[in-house]
């Protein structure tokens, strides 16, 4: 019998620049999805909410996803890949929206990694650079962001440890 552990962020040794990670699965935002995120951090911007306003009155001629959900979408489908077992996200250096994401839009993900270097002031972790891409169903690139995360060198990541003990299947 075997037990696996499903892989969940990275310690700093498993970065090496110029690694790709294609996150997995995409998702497709919902007109539901949008107005939620849209209530829930107080934009009530008509482009987004108000079908007849983006018809009218609009460059795109229909709603478009606000920029900050297609953001937080992509940088949760990186989670697994990059930050899960971070410390802390340090810092988005640079956030670009390349093309207007659409309800019905489905979102893809890729990370590449562009820097790899221990911290000067504490040996348990380092920091690393990576920037992440965001496409839709036709391979638009609708989202760009660079970030530096702060992760544990593999000696010190802490083990994933679970409110209960390992005899559950005994």
């Amino acid at each position: 019998m075997s037990t696996f552990d499903r892989s969940f962020g990275r310690a700093l040794e498993d970065f090496e620049v110029g690694d790709i990670y294609k996150h997995w699965p995409g998702k497709t935002i919902t007109e539901a999805d949008d107005h939620l995120f849209c209530m829930i951090t107080m934009n009530h911007h008509p482009l987004h909410t108000n079908a007849w306003f983006a018809e009218q009155d609009s460059v795109q001629g229909r709603n478009v996803v606000v920029g900050n959900l297609v953001y937080s979408l992509v940088l949760g489908m990186s989670v697994p890949d990059v930050s899960g077992a971070a410390i802390a996200n340090l810092e988005i250096e640079t956030l670009q929206h390349k093309h207007p994401t659409f309800h019905g839009d489905t979102i893809y993900a890729e990370t590449r990694v562009l820097e790899v270097a221990e911290s000067k002031s504490k040996n348990d972790r380092g920091i690393v650079t990576v920037e992440t891409k965001g496409f839709n169903q036709h391979g638009q690139e609708v989202c760009y962001f660079r970030r530096r995360v702060m992760v544990w060198k593999r000696e010190f990541l802490p083990a994933r440890r679970r409110p209960y003990g390992d005899d559950v299947w005994s």
